[in-house]
């Protein structure tokens, strides 16, 4: 289904921080804000499919003392379209029970060393139930999965190092599911990576502003879903039907009482969205965010008068650094824009993106479409979702070759297992749509008049991993990150088990030092002997 001898190139139109923070509403509500979601084949499983979502942006580690639980009660929710229709075919939902053992007696999260997930002093404990809807999410059946999450990390004291949290805590809660698969909802390292300053001026204004991975330090909160290729393909059948369309929402109940308990009898109302990366962030302007957190992919094309596809179309962000920096902007419409997000990258005979059949599409390749599927719907609806061919197992080049390694830079690098097929971990989406923008499509093949634009943004943010390795074992994500992000000097090592590069990677905090650090030790070990002096005579007179 690849047209193998083609050089394929994404043009998106955004850059800045995936689901962070982006719309007014959801401001207020993190526990419900999607952040991100990854879909790719599993590394360990050919015949499997591994989803990620992501909610609870910026978790500094240190949070306490409620640190970062999950809604009991919202849904979490993880939706597929593998028929191209944009009406979810299944929708995956998670929700959870809380077990607060706290009460009166304590504020601790856990009153002890927690090594397990039964631990006595582990005070705070959640459950969650997966069940799943074949009817887009007016049914669901009974559930598929059931099992504990994994706490909030704590501390060293409370839970060790980050390789005790994952041994003893992590991979006793992954879940088996009915029907084959695994699930797991953690606490991880923030996988995104990327320097947010393009909010200021696109860098500053003269790209002076890179290479400050901004999500370094922090947490979110992580489903992770592995299953069978076939459970998520039409008929059941991945070989004729292998591309998939994915996003993730949130729901919270229409009516709260007081105590933000559900009233009686509300219904649940679709707070927070997300498939592609980046999309509301830049794309979507200001005044329909919180519209477009609030409806289905189904009604893209119609929202707002058109609106969403009219951004798409003419796009904010050339434009921005056409006036900043003087690059051209490519001309508009932006019909590989609308190829990329709201259809898939498909050839002309499939699908017509720009309905005039006298012109071949801007990116003129199957690739990632639902209606390559056999089992495609009869009437294609262009909708915003993440889309993945799940028949690409490995990284593997423009040729259709396997290669070596995975490129960063996915498609726009020459593998076509990476973003925007699907989405990777590893995948630097940021770097691959600055490139994209400047009509940068292969970069080992950059043509003469977008040489300077690609010397100028080759670099791109200047953030080109991750902080923290990824594992090549399920889950796959970096143990959460166990350092405050304003860190002293001489502070521990983070998630990776290193010092960031660079130094401390926080807030450097003077040390106190020559004769007022004496002073100051001094006064301290006065007071505490006062301290249990008394305490001491205390006991013995009532004694």
């Amino acid at each position: 289904m690849l047209a193998t001898s083609a050089v394929v190139g994404v043009l998106t139109d955004v850059a800045g921080a995936s689901s962070h923070r982006e719309a007014p509403l959801i401001l207020g509500d993190p526990a419900a804000d999607n952040t991100d979601v990854y879909a790719f084949s599993s590394p360990e499983n050919a015949d499997h499919v591994t989803l990620i979502a992501n909610w609870i942006p910026f978790e500094e580690p240190n949070g306490g003392p409620n640190f970062y639980p999950w809604a009991d009660d919202a849904e979490y929710l993880v939706h597929i379209d593998n028929d191209g229709d944009a009406v979810a075919d299944l929708v995956y939902r998670w929700r959870f029970t809380t077990e607060d053992l706290r009460g009166t007696d304590t504020f601790l999260y856990n009153d002890g060393p927690v090594t397990s997930l039964d631990d006595e002093n582990l005070l705070f404990r959640q459950h969650f139930t997966l069940d799943v809807s074949t009817d887009g999410g007016e049914t669901y059946g009974d559930p598929v999965s059931e099992g504990p999450v994994v706490p909030s990390y704590v501390g060293r004291a409370s839970m060790g190092s980050a390789q005790d949290y994952v041994d003893n805590l992590r991979q006793p809660a992954i879940s088996e599911v009915a029907g084959g698969g695994r699930t797991l909802a953690t606490q991880t390292e923030d996988p995104f990576f990327l320097d947010l300053r393009i909010f200021d001026l696109l860098y500053g204004g003269d790209l002076s502003e890179t290479g400050q991975d901004t999500l370094e330090g922090y947490n979110v909160n992580s489903i992770v879903l592995e299953v069978p290729k076939a459970e998520v393909a039409v008929d059941h059948d991945a070989a004729a039907n292998p591309v998939i369309g994915v996003w993730s929402t949130t729901t919270r109940p229409t009516l709260r009482n007081a105590d933000g308990t559900a009233a009686e009898g509300s219904d649940h109302t679709q707070v927070s969205r997300l498939g592609q990366p980046l999309v509301n962030e830049v794309v979507v302007p200001a005044g329909l965010k919180d519209a477009f957190n609030a409806i289905p992919p189904a009604q893209d094309a119609e929202a707002a008068d058109g609106a969403v596809v009219a951004r798409v179309l003419e796009p904010e962000v050339p434009m921005l650094i056409e006036t900043i920096y003087g690059i051209p902007a490519p001309g508009t419409p932006r019909y590989d824009i609308f190829e990329v997000f709201l259809t898939g990258i498909v050839s002309t005979e499939v699908l017509d993106v720009d309905g005039d059949p006298a012109t071949a599409n801007p990116i003129d390749v199957d690739l990632n479409s639902q209606a390559l599927n056999a089992g495609a719907a009869e009437a294609f609806q262009p909708s915003e979702m993440l889309r993945l061919n799940m028949s690409i197992t490995e990284p593997t080049g423009l040729d259709g070759q396997p290669l070596e390694e995975l490129s960063r830079l996915g498609v726009v690098g020459g593998d076509i297992q990476g973003f925007p097929n699907g989405r990777r971990l590893a995948d630097d989406v940021v770097d691959i749509e600055l490139l994209a923008l400047e009509g940068i499509y292969d970069v080992t093949n950059v043509p003469e008049d977008r040489a300077a634009a690609f010397e100028a943004l080759q670099d791109g943010d200047g953030v080109p991993e991750n902080d923290a390795a990824f594992g090549d074992t399920f889950p796959y994500l970096a143990a959460p990150e166990t350092d405050a992000v304003n860190r002293a000097v001489g502070g521990s090592a983070g998630a990776a088990g290193v010092p960031p590069a660079g130094g401390s990677g926080g807030t450097w905090v003077p040390a106190v030092t020559g004769a007022l650090a004496v002073l100051l030790m001094g006064i301290g070990g006065v007071s505490l002997l006062r301290s249990r002096s008394a305490s001491s005579g205390s006991s013995t007179a009532e004694a």
